[in-house]
Formats: C-alpha cells, sequence, structure tokens
C-alpha cells in the first residue's frame, strides 16, 4: 500500500470526531491498516519518530490507530476506548507526526485501560503503564480519533520548543525517539 501524507496542524479534519467501525474485517480497514503501517514505517525510517499513528492524521475519520514500538510486532487497534485511568499522572515529553517541529512537555494519566478491537474483531482489554510507555502513547493516539492534539494538553507554554532545541537539550533522557536510518536513493 501507499505511504500517505499525514495532515498537519491547523487541517480542520485533524480537530473531527472520528466514527466508529462498524465491520473491523471490511476491505477498507484492513486497506487503513497496510497504510497506517506503511506511512508510520516510512516517517520513522526518514525521521527517526513515530511510534504510533491515528486514522485521522490520513484524513480517515474512523477510530483506527496502529502501534509499531521498536522490536514489537505490530498492533492494530479497531475502536479502541480508555474505560479507566489512575488518578497518579505524569508530564512527559511530546510531539506528533501532525506537526513534528514542535515539542513540548503534556500531562498524561500513568496508568490506562483500554478496550479495542483486533483486526480479526476479537474484543480485548488492556492495561497500560510505563512499560514501554505504552500508557501515554496510547493516550495520544486515541485523543487523535476525539480531535485532540498533543498541543491542547501543553502544561507549561514555556516547555513548546522547536524539534533542534528538542535534539539538542533533551533528546537523550527521552525514549520516545530513535537516530533516523540513512536514507538511501
Amino acid at each position: 500500500m501507499p505511504v500517505r501524507p499525514i495532515l498537519q496542524l491547523g487541517d480542520p479534519l485533524l480537530r473531527e470526531k472520528s466514527l466508529p467501525v462498524k465491520e473491523t474485517a471490511a476491505r477498507e480497514i484492513q486497506d487503513l491498516v497496510r497504510d497506517l503501517a506503511d506511512t508510520l514505517a516510512h516517517w520513522r525510517s526518514t525521521t527517526g519518530y513515530g511510534r504510533g499513528i491515528a486514522a485521522p492524521q490520513l484524513g480517515v475519520l474512523q477510530r483506527v490507530i496502529f502501534l509499531k514500538l521498536p522490536g514489537e510486532d505490530a498492533w492494530p487497534l479497531i475502536n479502541p476506548e480508555i474505560v479507566a485511568r489512575s488518578n497518579e499522572k505524569i508530564v512527559v515529553w511530546d510531539a506528533c507526526l501532525s506537526f513534528l517541529s514542535i515539542f513540548m512537555q503534556v500531562e498524561r494519566h500513568c496508568e490506562i485501560t483500554v478496550q479495542y478491537s483486533d483486526i480479526g474483531g476479537v474484543r480485548h482489554v488492556f492495561q497500560a503503564g510505563d512499560h514501554r510507555n505504552l500508557s501515554e502513547l496510547l493516550q495520544h493516539e486515541i485523543d487523535h480519533l476525539d480531535g485532540i492534539l498533543a498541543i491542547d494538553r501543553v502544561t507549561d507554554l514555556k516547555t513548546i520548543c522547536t524539534r533542534e532545541e528538542f535534539e539538542k537539550r533533551y533528546r537523550g533522557a527521552s525514549p520516545y525517539a530513535v537516530a533516523p536510518a540513512t536514507i538511501r536513493n
């Protein structure tokens, strides 16, 4: 499937609420998951950033997210929903493929419980916490499905910085990025 363009901050579709997927086995959902996978792989290989992507970032208002953590299997989630949140919160650095030149600190719940369907339609319940930073990642991607962007959750406007400043000052202590792969022509 093709690498698709990612909508950028300011595109009104990013602020729309996504619709639930009615048929997880539908051809268009299978194609969407492949497009999300290919697009995320492209961005990760060229920028070194990107652990997840949401369908609205491709302009598709369906409740589908796709995660690909380094060294892990691909993980598409259909109709994910946060059903429980811890009271304890953390502040983490965040960025987004829809505005990769801007980084900021956001507040997220330390632990969440997510209900979702896999690509075969089987329902799952998953508890996410600090392990692999899944709690904050899932909150970020599920926010996309509700038209909420990381910039909406900034804790302090003074933490907003450019990608260059983030890389110079904070990247070494951040688990969220790896060095970009060498681009082959």
